[in-house]
């Protein structure tokens, strides 16, 4: 199954797969009032740091774990910009567990364990192949993804 290039971003708008062609990407699941929220920081240095060498940094609003993005995609996209001044592409909220597990979480998750929480990362290649998933505890600056990272840019 390639990844699915009919996304949605936050705004209602498709997202070009014209963005994507050819980058490296970080998908994550986020949330705003969860405990690992304080990662949108990470993000945002990841999205500066490697923004330049190919890396798209994308999250993925979702509301399963505890209910903790309630927000709607206004409120999301004010929160983000206002506490962490997130630039990068937010898509639309996704399930990424369950029976309505999202195309792009079919994807990522494949025949794999499900998503354990919320900031859970999914490093992808140029080439659209999933590089390496790291859980939500792993911290943006962790060295393994970081490798990861300078593996998918090539």
């Amino acid at each position: 199954m390639p990844l699915p290039t009919n996304l949605t971003t936050l705004d209602g708008a498709p997202l070009s797969p014209e963005k994507l062609a050819n980058k490296a990407i970080l998908f994550v699941n986020v949330a705003s009032k969860c405990g690992l929220t304080p990662q949108y920081s990470g993000l945002v240095e990841l999205d500066k740091t490697y923004g330049d060498r190919g890396l798209v940094v994308i999250g993925v609003p979702c509301n399963q774990f505890m209910e903790q993005e309630p927000g709607t995609p206004e409120e999301i996209k004010t929160f983000t910009k206002e506490k962490y001044d997130v630039d990068f592409t937010l898509l639309e909220k996704q399930d990424v567990n369950g029976a309505n597990r999202s195309p792009l979480y079919q994807f990522l998750v494949g025949a794999g364990e499900d998503i354990d929480w919320n900031f859970a990362k999914f490093v992808i290649g140029r080439d659209g192949a999933i590089v390496a998933r790291f859980e939500a505890k792993t911290p943006t600056d962790d060295p393994d993804l970081i490798a990861a990272i300078e593996k998918a840019l090539g």
